[in-house]
């Protein structure tokens, strides 16, 4: 059984004011934290993306994106190179296209979007075709240029948990949107464009494919079991010391039994009812940044350098997409380092057949991950304080 330390802090609730603008091009931005009144400039004209809409794949049933605007995204300099006079500034950064001042934390509609709340009329072709309709939103962590969860402030990564919640609950309440996606690319490794710490978040007006699996999976369970699949995977990880990454007392975190990674990590919510990120408490909130700041160390220290990954959160889908009372949350890392200098590259089988090999005995990689955590564990941060967003003026008494 795990024993968790209770520690005598008295956590103070930080009231996150929430602004919006308006980019010239129409984009909306949100500025999370003080901010002395800037304005966007209106000069931009709107955005124009005729060729974007959805493919329909009959053979495998499911909505393929086109979106050629990907191609145009800018690119800057590696986290770990210095920039000089040729380096592309970075657009994220203060000063740039997206905040021309100083913020504190932003979320803002992706300029190079794959999803529109007003997409374009797709083209009638061949097949079937259909408007790519959702939300792109980009995740400002901090103006800091460099950086990752591991290294935010305490401040710095409750507001970002706390932020991720603002923009789920406004997401999910709109009526054409099914699922809500919080994810982050880390490291030119798996594609990622620009070093600065952000993030993304889809919100789709359609279940993919991958999603659908596991609505499909959660209810063919409870007809099977009568129990909650995710119950049992919580409770089947609790009891497998072998894969066990760190203790906390709100989330398992370690390798899955079935990892297709070979350092794969997952961080899901013990309580049954802890479906999305709006429904945690804030004790779990706090729980759940201390969890992505120790994975996200553990992997830095394992090969003492930055490691890229996948970072997935997957939270419950709308009621009206199937059974999902059983969901729980959780946070999928997903790196693609097979060794400190091999990188996984998915095979014919894996991405044709959809059979994933993975190169290392799950046991295997958690016992390198939770030795790297274990000889970290007296490394001092500061308590994580609980976060609420409330929009810009509001005056009423901050909730507990």
């Amino acid at each position: 059984m795990t024993t968790f330390r209770k520690f005598a802090y008295t956590y103070r609730m930080e009231r996150l004011a929430r602004r919006e603008l308006t980019h010239g091009d129409g984009r909306r931005l949100f500025l999370y934290g003080a901010n002395d009144g800037a304005t966007l400039p209106q000069d931009a004209p709107g955005g124009a993306w005729p060729a974007l809409h959805l493919r329909h794949d009959a053979l495998r049933d499911r909505w393929v994106a086109i979106s050629p605007a990907r191609n145009t995204r800018p690119q800057t300099a590696p986290t770990a190179q210095t920039p000089s006079d040729e380096t592309p500034p970075c657009p994220l950064c203060v000063g740039g296209p997206e905040l021309p001042f100083p913020y504190e934390a932003a979320v803002f509609e992706n300029r190079f979007p794959t999803l529109l709340a007003s997409p374009p009329t797709p083209p009638t072709l061949e097949g079937a075709t259909a408007p790519s309709r959702g939300r792109c939103e980009v995740v400002l962590y901090t103006p800091t240029h460099t950086g990752s969860l591991a290294t935010l402030s305490a401040e710095e990564l409750a507001r970002v948990v706390a932020i991720w919640t603002d923009r789920s609950a406004e997401l999910f309440a709109a009526p054409d949107l099914q699922a809500v996606l919080v994810f982050e690319n880390r490291g030119e490794d798996v594609g990622a464009t620009l070093s600065h710490p952000h993030g993304q978040i889809y919100a789709l007006d359609h279940l993919p494919i991958h999603l659908r699996e596991r609505v499909d999976a959660i209810a063919a369970h409870r007809d099977t079991t009568g129990t909650c699949l995710h119950c049992d995977i919580v409770a089947t990880d609790a009891d497998a010391p072998g894969r066990h990454l760190v203790d906390n007392p709100s989330f398992t975190v370690g390798v899955p039994f079935a990892p297709d990674w070979p350092y794969e990590v997952h961080v899901r919510a013990r309580r049954h009812g802890a479906r999305r990120l709006t429904d945690l408490t804030t004790a779990e909130r706090r729980d759940l940044a201390a969890a992505l700041r120790d994975v996200v160390h553990v992997y830095d220290q394992l090969f003492d350098t930055p490691m890229a990954y996948l970072m997935a959160c997957h939270q419950a889908p709308r009621a009206d997409a199937g059974p999902v009372d059983d969901w729980h949350l959780s946070f999928e890392f997903l790196p693609p380092n097979r060794g400190p200098d091999k990188l996984k590259v998915r095979a014919t089988v894996e991405t044709a057949a959809g059979l994933f090999i993975n190169d290392t005995v799950p046991e295997t990689s958690a016992a390198q991950l939770r030795e790297v955590a274990t000889r970290t564990a007296g490394v001092t941060h500061a308590p994580i304080p609980d976060v609420e967003v409330v929009p810009e003026g509001t005056t009423a008494p901050a909730g507990t």
